[in-house]
C-alpha cells in the first residue's frame, strides 16, 4: 500500500511543477511530458510492479487510449516519474497484453524491451 501512496504523491508534485512551468514542446506525448501522462496511469501503478497482480479496468481503460501513440505509452513507461515510482518495465509493458487489448502495439521496441 505504501507504494501507490508513494506513486500518486510523487505524480501531485510532477503537476505543481508542470502547471507552474508551463509546457511549450510538442514531445512523444503532444503538449504533455511523459511524466504528466504518468499520472493518468495511477491506477496502473500495482500491476506495473507485479505481474500477477489485477490489472484494474481503469487501468486498462487509459492504456488503451495511450496505447494509441505507442512513443507516448513507451515514454511514459521510461520517465524519471515511473522509475521513481518503482515501475518495472519489464513488468509494465505486459499490462496492453494483460488487459486484453485487441490492437496493442505488439513487437513496439521500447527501451530495450518488445512489447509482447
Amino acid at each position: 500500500m505504501e507504494a501507490p501512496l508513494k506513486f500518486i504523491g510523487l505524480l501531485g508534485l510532477l503537476v505543481l511543477l508542470s502547471v507552474a512551468g508551463g509546457v511549450e514542446a510538442a514531445g512523444e506525448c503532444g503538449k504533455s511530458s511523459p511524466d504528466n501522462e504518468a499520472m493518468k496511469l495511477a491506477p496502473c501503478a500495482e500491476a506495473a510492479q507485479d505481474e500477477k497482480a489485477a490489472v484494474s479496468d481503469s487501468c486498462c481503460l487509459q492504456v488503451k487510449r495511450m496505447g494509441q501513440k505507442p512513443s507516448c505509452l513507451c515514454a511514459v513507461m521510461l520517465s524519471d516519474t515511473a522509475k521513481a515510482s518503482g515501475v518495472k518495465i519489464e513488468t509494465a509493458i505486459t499490462i496492453p497484453k494483460r488487459c486484453n487489448i485487441a490492437n496493442r502495439p505488439v513487437g513496439y521496441k521500447c527501451g530495450g524491451y518488445t512489447l509482447p
